[in-house]
């Protein structure tokens, strides 16, 4: 049986424009290779994000059409799909992540460590959330979540077989983004796939910010085994059961367990 394989598709974002970045995301499937079992987008990559009111307007439900429209594309491409979206749920809104897979079945992630501005227009959200994927148990972790090693340890207590994390991370400080997909890598004795937005957000009334990119995939030892720079393509990678098995051998962090 092949190794499950995963696609980190690094895009830009339409800033607070659902309908544009729903057909980005479409064409990025459909120029995958015909075999992949996870595709992973950026953070927020379904509306974009500004910390101020604007971002209710571009905000979606989680059983509205959008969504709908994401399952029927993961359904098309027989492609499990992670992707970020403001979420708008009972007055509140979050910076959620959704895991569709091919049967329509969605598991939602709340980030809950927010960064800057999001704590302004945001709530932040409160449960660890795994999703049984190809490659085994996975845990979801959105962007500065990256930076919290009670999280990482809330996993490594799951024993779960890989990280998937969105991000958007600024450019100035990419290297502290693959520091963590490394280290996070390392805690679990895990695989980890990172997806990073890349491009630029320049709205109107709105700070500018340059995207770091950087997606990448990084083995159970904490070496990077695929990478992306800033370039706005898709990273594919076979996720192998036997290079987790074996350094989970070498490194037992389980044994005792």
């Amino acid at each position: 049986m092949p190794a499950p394989t995963v696609a980190a598709c690094q895009t830009t974002v339409a800033d607070l424009d659902p309908h544009a970045n729903l057909a980005t995301v479409g064409e990025r499937l459909a120029a995958l290779p015909e075999r992949v079992d996870v595709a992973l987008f950026p953070e927020y990559a379904l509306t974009g994000f500004v910390a101020d009111d604007r971002v209710r307007d571009a905000a979606l439900a989680r059983d509205g059409p959008e969504l709908d429209r994401l399952a029927a594309s993961a359904s098309d491409y027989d492609t499990a799909v992670l992707a970020g979206y403001v979420e708008a749920a009972d007055g509140d809104y979050y910076n959620t992540a959704v895991y569709v897979a091919p049967d329509g079945d969605r598991t939602h992630y709340r980030k809950r460590n927010l960064w800057g501005g999001e704590a302004d227009v945001l709530t932040a959200g409160e449960d660890a959330v795994t999703v049984d994927a190809p490659v085994g148990e996975a845990g979801v972790v959105t962007c500065y979540d990256l930076n919290f090693v009670d999280v990482s340890a809330e996993f490594a207590e799951r024993r779960v077989d890989a990280l998937f994390v969105v991000g958007a991370w600024p450019g100035a400080y990419s290297e502290n983004w693959r520091l963590l997909l490394r280290a996070r890598a390392l805690d679990g004795v895990r695989w980890v796939v990172g997806c990073g937005r890349t491009g630029d957000r320049d709205l109107p009334d709105s700070e500018p910010v340059t995207y770091a990119g950087r997606s990448a995939v990084v083995r159970p030892d904490g070496t990077v085994s695929h990478a992306l720079d800033r370039d706005e393509r898709s990273l594919v990678a076979d996720l192998d059961p036997e290079i987790l098995e074996e350094q989970r051998s070498f490194v037992p962090v389980f044994a005792d367990e």
